[in-house]
């Protein structure tokens, strides 16, 4: 019987890509430079390789803020300082939230009925501004953002301190719910807890990254967890 839930929070509870290319979209008209859409596309794109390779150990944090930047003025020949740029972008993706359908209706339901708990790989800045903004705090028992606890998903390590915070804490009563299967899936199967994957999107999943559950909306969340 579950009674505990770890959720994710961009493109899971809020919809990242659209504060993305929101802020992006600021940042880059503050430095004088007008974007298209095929711009916006490309620095989602090479954003998400950043932080894949944070996911993978291989890169800092510190270096995934500056260096989808770096890459963004490199293939448009733009001018302008790629740290200044990231600082900028992070202020403007602090202030902007806006919940994916469902979200906040289903969190106050099941907030009566589960101890919530929120698992991010955010930068911490940003998360807590987004937080802060969209009154989700009350929601959740605790708040677990990546770079203030010093480890990230999907890492065996992130868990384990959550883990440790959580009272009275059971893996098999625990489940994981979130949209990335490299982050969100992996970390759960890798933690031992069971794991649900939201794909709004019906993506098909060709990897050996496999979840136990999967929701395309989260409207079906609820009942599954009755179910499980």
């Amino acid at each position: 019987m579950v009674d505990t839930v770890l959720f994710d929070l961009d493109n899971t509870l809020l919809d990242f890509n659209k504060a993305e290319k929101i802020a992006v979209e600021r940042t880059l008209r503050e430095m004088g430079v007008t974007p298209d859409e095929r711009m916006l596309k490309r620095y989602s794109e090479l954003n998400l390789a950043q932080w894949h390779l944070l996911e993978q150990g291989k890169i800092t944090r510190s270096q995934v803020k500056v260096q989808r930047y770096v890459n963004l003025f490199r293939e448009y020949h733009i001018e302008g300082d790629p740290a200044e740029a990231a600082k900028v972008y992070e202020a403007y993706l602090a202030i902007g939230h806006y919940y994916v359908e469902g979200a906040e209706e289903l969190l106050k339901h099941l907030s009566e009925k589960y101890r919530l708990y929120m698992v991010t790989n955010g930068t911490l800045s940003v998360q807590k501004g987004r937080i802060k903004s969209a009154g989700m705090r009350p929601y959740f028992k605790d708040i677990f953002i990546s770079e203030e606890i010093g480890y990230d998903k999907p890492g065996k390590a992130y868990f384990d301190y959550c883990f440790s915070r959580i009272s009275n804490f059971h893996r098999e009563n625990t489940v994981i719910i979130g949209d990335s299967l490299t982050s969100d899936i992996l970390g759960g199967k890798n933690a031992g807890i069971r794991t649900v994957w939201y794909n709004p999107h019906g993506s098909e999943n060709a990897s050996e990254i496999q979840s136990d559950y999967q929701v395309g909306e989260l409207a079906e969340i609820e009942n599954l967890l009755e179910k499980i």
